[in-house]
């Protein structure tokens, strides 16, 4: 499962090997126990990565086959990742929130490790 953590600044994607249905579960729980408001709802998100990372045309070829995920140009420099699945929000409009899509195993492997490439390396000073 591909998890999309969207925050005011920034977005962060992870690779996790519990199905939708717990994360979601557990999501849920943690809101009652918590006394916050969630939603979920179906939905589509999409994120950019760079037109020119390796192993893209892989990529292409295996989400061709995925009914959940698409690949398109957006210009020279990117290409957008489509995909369906959930969004778990505090409301329905928010800008902030988590969104969990389930693919095949190559498929996310390779959007996960492709994002990764394509992210800007952090530097610290000391």
């Amino acid at each position: 499962m591909l998890k999309l953590n969207y925050t005011e600044s920034d977005l962060y994607l992870e690779r996790i090997a519990a199905p939708i249905e717990v994360m979601v579960a557990q999501r849920v729980l943690l809101a009652l126990r918590a006394g916050q408001t969630l939603h979920v709802q179906a939905g589509r998100a999409s994120f950019l990565i760079a037109a020119d990372a390796p192993g893209l045309d892989q990529l292409e070829v295996l989400l061709r086959q995925e009914a959940q995920a698409s690949l398109s140009p957006v210009d020279e420099q990117f290409m957008e990742i489509c995909v369906q699945g959930s969004w778990i929000a505090e409301t329905a409009d928010s800008d902030e929130g988590t969104f969990i899509a389930a693919l095949g195993d190559r498929a996310e492997f390779l959007v996960y490790k492709l994002w990764q490439a394509t992210q800007p390396q952090a530097s610290y000073l000391a």
